[in-house]
């Protein structure tokens, strides 16, 4: 399994291929979009039936992570319920699994726009976090620097044995990293998009996930 390492405002960073973000020095994890219960929640509106396997999947890759890195914090982006019905729905296996996850550990859950307010499952609730040089939130704030948000799932194209290949991505500039969509089910938004464009300077790199976190400019 390949990472990629990198500096970013004084603080050593390592992407995970998973599409988490780990600080070994802080001790600190932080995920991004977790969307526990989508298939649950476009079943009560009346779309598309789902197999509603996503949240045993999505922990399962959190819990392969955490005992890999064994983090004192564990941040959670926002969107980490698809929406505030999604919680309450939760099957009992996957509450009691996630709240094994959290035990013993300092988990912070950060509001996102599909679950802004907080959920009775324990940890801390808040709007945005920081911690030595870095600010974490949901959606970039285009002034802030040293920031690590998530919000809009990128994804980005590589070519491999004459295949374009899709995967999520981080970007990653000077001023702001934004995290993958680490649940399954999420879909995502092309690097080129506009509002990415208008994020990110031109010199941005897009890390894709998969097997190994792999490094290619974001304007490839």
């Amino acid at each position: 399994m390949r990472t990629y390492e990198f500096a970013f405002h004084t603080a050593n960073l390592t992407a995970l291929p998973s599409g988490a973000l780990w600080w070994a020095k802080a001790g600190l994890l932080c995920v991004s979009d977790l969307h526990f219960g989508k298939s649950g929640r476009i079943a009560r509106k009346g779309g598309t039936l789902l197999p509603p396997y996503e949240n045993a999947d999505t922990l399962a890759r959190l819990e392969k992570d955490i005992l890999t890195r064994n983090p004192q914090t564990i941040i959670c982006l926002g969107d980490s319920f698809d929406d505030l019905a999604a919680f309450e729905e939760m099957e009992e296996a996957d509450h009691n699994w996630l709240t094994c996850l959290m035990a013993g550990r300092k988990w912070i859950w950060i509001e996102g726009n599909h679950d802004p307010g907080p959920v009775d499952i324990g940890g801390t609730h808040v709007t945005l976090y920081r911690a030595g040089p870095l600010t974490f939130r949901h959606i970039a704030d285009p002034d802030e620097i040293g920031e690590v948000s998530g919000h809009f799932h990128p994804k980005s194209r590589l070519m491999a044995k004459g295949r374009s290949i899709s995967r999520p991505c981080f970007l990653i500039d000077e001023r702001r990293i934004i995290l993958p969509a680490y649940g399954s089910y999420t879909g995502g938004l092309r690097s080129d998009a506009p509002v990415l464009n208008e994020l990110m300077s031109p010199k941005s790199i897009a890390v894709l996930t998969g097997k190994s976190a792999t490094a290619i400019p974001m304007h490839a």
